[in-house]
């Protein structure tokens, strides 16, 4: 969303000179959004910092708070005139790897209200994943399933009870993410390279992505070297993930099968949010580079979830996740 200059401040309640300045984050792992409104939502700047990493990362801490104060910095710098004076009276952050009601959520939000200056009343942390909800839907039930270089999905009800599924770090369960669709083509190009399956086009497409020659009797041992180096992890498989989807669209079948695969568990996690808050036929808004950028996939998406979930109907979200923060901002206003 483009940020626009609002000339006419909302004053808060008891203080009718001074205006009401809102902030919204959405921090991901990539970069860090900070989205700036007045008291009645409209917006006056946006800017963006580096990203996040789970706060229970060694460096996770700093980075939180780096992320905050660069991405509102940059964004105070293109405030309209008049505004630039004016302080923070509210926040709401939605980051990556922040779960409701857990020790690290407790953590966010003491790191947050250092880092912005404010107290706790004036301030929410949560799951990037709520924040996309609450943009997505802004009233009323839906759900939101988010697949990128991770996936998770989060639904809420009619009446404000929500429920989350999956999510629960590359490691233990990424299915449909980037991550999975590009381990699982790397993994059968290395059972084609043994002989457990045919070879197809597969193979050299990701070797070749990988930098390696399709040739080389040592490019195997090349990859289980390169895939346990630290600098490798979810991001190194999940650059693969477009030339699988590629592969699929030319027709190669065993691409096709790894796409059908990981749609299927997308769409059994939208239901296993419906049937966790007893939507019976939910909005759902599919969100992340993976829908976004893998055209194979969404379609396979679209399909599985009208198998897996019957009246479920796919729709795009109303607004992002910076803007569900600033909603969540203007309720802690009081």
């Amino acid at each position: 969303m483009a940020a626009t200059a609002d000339p006419s401040p909302l004053a808060p309640a008891g203080a009718a000179s001074d205006p009401v300045l809102l902030a919204g984050f959405d921090a991901g792992q990539s970069h860090t959004t900070c989205r700036l409104a007045n008291g009645g939502g409209s917006v006056l700047a946006e800017g963006e910092g580096p990203g996040v990493v789970h706060l229970a990362a060694p460096e996770g801490p700093a980075r939180f708070t780096a992320a905050l104060r660069e991405s509102l910095e940059a964004a105070r710098a293109r405030l309209p005139e008049g505004w630039s004076a004016a302080a923070l009276d509210a926040a709401a952050v939605g980051a990556s790897g922040i779960e409701a009601g857990s020790p690290v959520q407790t953590e966010g939000q003491a790191l947050a209200a250092a880092a912005l200056e404010l107290p706790l009343t004036r301030l929410s942390v949560t799951g990037d994943e709520r924040t996309a909800l609450r943009g997505a839907f802004p009233a009323g039930p839906g759900i939101v399933v988010i697949s990128g270089t991770g996936t998770i999905a989060v639904g809420r009800d009619g009446h404000g009870r929500e429920h989350r599924c999956a999510g629960w770090g590359w490691l233990l369960d990424g299915a449909g993410s980037a991550m999975d669709i590009g381990r699982d083509g790397l993994a059968l190009s290395l059972r084609m390279a043994d002989g457990r399956e045919p070879v197809s086009p597969l193979l050299a497409a990701l070797w070749q992505g990988l930098g390696l020659d399709p040739s080389d009797p040592q490019a195997p041992q090349r990859i289980k070297a390169m895939v346990v180096d630290p600098g490798f992890g979810a991001a190194g498989f999940a650059r693969l993930a477009p030339l699988v989807n590629r592969l699929a669209e030319q027709g190669d079948r065993q691409a096709i099968a790894i796409l059908e695969h990981n749609a299927a568990a997308l769409a059994a996690m939208a239901a296993a949010v419906a049937q966790a808050l007893e939507l019976k036929s939910p909005p759902v808004a599919m969100l992340g580079g993976v829908f976004t950028h893998l055209s194979t996939l969404r379609h396979h998406f679209s399909a599985a979830l009208v198998a897996t979930l019957p009246g479920a109907t796919l729709g795009k979200p109303a607004d992002d996740a910076a803007t569900g923060a600033l909603a969540l901002a203007r309720e802690r206003l009081g």
